[in-house]
């Protein structure tokens, strides 16, 4: 017992208490919150101390009880199920049956909770292999198939590939050989593109196993040659070449090729430290190695390896090797004639194969009975037969329900096949339904696009024919200013001018002359200068009537399109502008914009109005322009719609302005149109101007 530390001493533990207190209540906001960090991280700590190989079995239960004891307390399920997927694998480990069970069915509970596929495929994988130990073969066998099909979904290979290797094992097991076959195939073709060489090379031990079993013994030879390669490329240790060796041994014994077996089983004796390390294999190894002299006659090594074999089973208590091994010095005593020793060492192997559960090597010793008690031959035979028939019918009763399973699992499988094709189906749809309506929304939208642009260009167009119209008016302007300034250079100097040289000669014929006629050549002189006067005043008020009169150009276009719509339609159109806005400073955006809009309405009233007279005013007051158009037509009821192509070009030329509009209509009353726009004339800061120098539209 240890010696008490002097920490055990109760003043000690109350000062160290009295501390601990003081500490937490100082910290006790800052303590609770470190308490949920630190679980997670103390039960971690003690499931990996519980790992140790330094430990004893007390430590390592201790440890896992307080880690056991502090995952169940914990609030958060994803930890808790992490923990105890861990504790799972540890317990199964310590073969703790029942300790086990309930650890793994809450591990299984809480991953599928959480929903976490890979832990689950883990506890799932635990739990199998735990009811394959205890010969639980069906129920291990569905378990490792739901583990397998967990991690095909998630696309391990590697674990299905194990997982199929296992459940192989399994169909071996029950005699399923062709079954058995065809799963380690499929692990095989999993595991060989991953270049996983030991857990391939077990899988090469298992189909050369499976083929031992069906007697095909090249196979066999074959396969272990093959786990052979496999072993060397995952640097395997000796012990597990020899064991594989072994194997092959077994094989040629069964073919009675003794003389090549002997040389494997004493190299496997042979090993450094073999014995010591895997006494329960030295002991079947001597059994075997017994066995081949028994079958090759060399009678003078035995009995040795048989009483070896005893010896070292009888030291470890090996149940089942003993049943074996007493089964084969069984032969032997009967190929000695010794019938008693054969017939007490049978005995023997029938009480260890009932102890182990072992029906197959019980029905081998009871072929063998009645070689050794001839008095009893007919029990033992029907006993054999009894036994036989029971296994058979066990055999076939698990692979059915084994092909049960792998039928409801097929099921399955092409269930979930047909609802993911239907998934792709639907997808296939919904993307093409997107799809259609992606392209559908870019053709509309690029027609859109393309209808607006023709709009704007024939726009454009409007706009550049007014700006042209406009120009043509000014050059008008222009012109009529030039013929009238010829007209007055004409008058000034074929008139005026003549007259004025014709007194200025006169005068200065008489301007020494002092006689009655030359008075009145003066007099006429001056009656002339007179009406050169008079004829200079009336060219100057003809010049300054003209200097004050204002030319409108904008004014004049509108005239022009109402004559033309007059003269088109015989409809009398009555056209009235004030004169005290100079029409010609707007901003060419508005007389464009404007002048196309008066065009729209004036043509909508002579297409649709049947109407006699067209009132058209344009009027202003400091910052508004106001149009007016009425007809005397028969009108229209306004309802809300789909408009026209001229209805929805006034909309767009009217907000491009700035301005509003309406339509009032009555049936029989006409209809009237009314523009309202701000005023911004040329001289404005950010207008943009019409100048009939500049031909480029885009200022406008």
């Amino acid at each position: 017992m240890l010696k008490p530390s002097p920490f055990q001493k109760p003043s000690f533990l109350a000062v160290l208490f009295l501390f601990c207190w003081v500490s937490a209540c100082q910290n006790q906001n800052s303590s609770k919150g470190s308490v949920r960090t630190v679980e997670p991280d103390s039960i971690q700590i003690w499931i990996n101390q519980s790992k140790l190989a330094d430990i004893t079995p007390e430590v390592k239960s201790d440890l896992l009880n307080k880690a056991l004891n502090k995952a169940s307390s914990l609030s958060n399920d994803s930890l808790k199920a992490r923990f105890f997927t861990q504790l799972s694998l540890i317990n199964y480990n310590l073969k703790d049956s029942s300790r086990f069970r309930k650890i793994n069915s809450k591990a299984i509970q809480l991953n599928k909770i959480m929903g976490d596929s890979s832990n689950l495929g883990e506890v799932y994988w635990d739990l199998a292999a735990f009811l394959s130990q205890h010969n639980i073969k069906d129920s291990a066998y569905f378990h490792y198939k739901e583990a397998q099909l967990i991690f095909e979904a998630l696309d391990d290979q590697f674990r299905a590939g194990q997982l199929l290797r296992s459940m192989a094992n399994i169909q071996s097991d029950i005699g399923d050989n062709s079954g058995a076959e065809a799963t380690i195939i499929k692990a095989i073709k999993k595991l060989k593109p991953l270049k996983k060489y030991r857990e391939l090379a077990r899988c090469y031990d298992l189909l050369a196993d499976n083929a031992k079993l069906l007697n095909e013994h090249e196979r066999a030879l074959n396969h272990y040659n093959e786990s052979l390669d496999y072993y060397k490329k995952a640097n395997a240790s000796p012990v597990r070449i020899l064991i594989t060796k072994h194997n092959m041994a077994l094989v040629y014994q069964k073919q009675g090729q003794h003389k090549k077996a002997i040389p494997i089983f004493l190299e496997v004796l042979a090993l450094e430290n073999f014995k010591q390390e895997n006494i329960s294999f030295y002991g079947k190894v001597l059994n075997n190695l017994g066995y081949s002299y028994l079958k090759s006659e060399q009678y003078e090594k035995l009995p040795g390896p048989f009483l070896e074999a005893q010896k070292v089973q009888d030291s470890i208590n090996d149940i089942r090797g003993k049943s074996s091994g007493a089964l084969k010095f069984a032969e032997y005593h009967l190929m000695v004639k010794d019938s008693a020793k054969a017939l007490s060492n049978l005995k023997a192997s029938e009480s260890l194969a009932l102890a182990t559960g072992d029906s197959k090597l019980r029905l081998n010793v009871l072929r063998m009975l009645p070689k050794a008690d001839t008095k009893n031959a007919v029990k033992y035979s029907e006993q054999f037969i009894t036994l036989n028939d029971s296994l058979q019918m066990q055999e076939r009763q698990i692979r059915n329900k084994f092909a049960r399973i792998q039928f409801e699992t097929d099921e399955f499988i092409a269930e979930n096949e047909v609802l993911a094709r239907e998934k792709q189906l639907w997808t296939g749809i919904a993307a093409s339904l997107i799809l259609l309506g992606l392209a559908s929304f870019i053709i509309i939208n690029q027609r859109v696009k393309n209808r607006i642009l023709k709009f704007r260009q024939q726009q454009q167009a409007n706009n550049q024919e007014i700006f042209n119209l406009m120009l043509a008016q000014g050059e008008k302007v222009e012109e009529g200013k030039k013929m009238e300034q010829k007209r007055v250079s004409e008058e000034l100097h074929d008139g005026v001018l003549g007259k004025m040289l014709g007194a200025r000669m006169m005068l200065l014929g008489l301007n020494k002359k002092t006689d009655p006629e030359a008075i009145g050549e003066r007099a006429k002189a001056i009656s002339i200068l007179q009406d050169v006067e008079g004829e200079v005043r009336s060219i100057s008020h003809d010049l300054s009537h003209a200097a004050y009169q204002k030319i409108h150009n904008f004014i004049l276009s509108i005239k022009e399109l109402v004559q033309t719509i007059e003269n088109a339609s015989k409809i009398n159109i009555d056209f009235n502008f004030t004169d005290e806005l100079d029409w010609d400073a707007l901003s060419g955006e508005i007389k464009i914009n404007l002048y196309r809009m008066v065009q729209e309405s004036l043509q909508n009233s002579v297409k649709h109005a049947n109407c006699e007279n067209i009132y058209m005013n344009f009027f202003s007051d400091e910052s508004l322009l106001t149009v007016n158009i009425v007809d005397d037509g028969k009108g229209f009821v306004q309802k809300r719609g789909k408009r026209g192509i001229g209805i929805r070009n006034m909309a767009s030329r009217i907000k491009k302005i700035n301005g509003n509009w309406d339509i009032k209509s009555e049936v029989g009353k006409g209809t009237t149109v009314t523009f309202i726009i701000p005023l911004v004339s040329n001289d404005s800061e950010n207008a943009p101007s019409i100048s009939p120098k500049k031909s480029n539209l885009q200022e406008i």
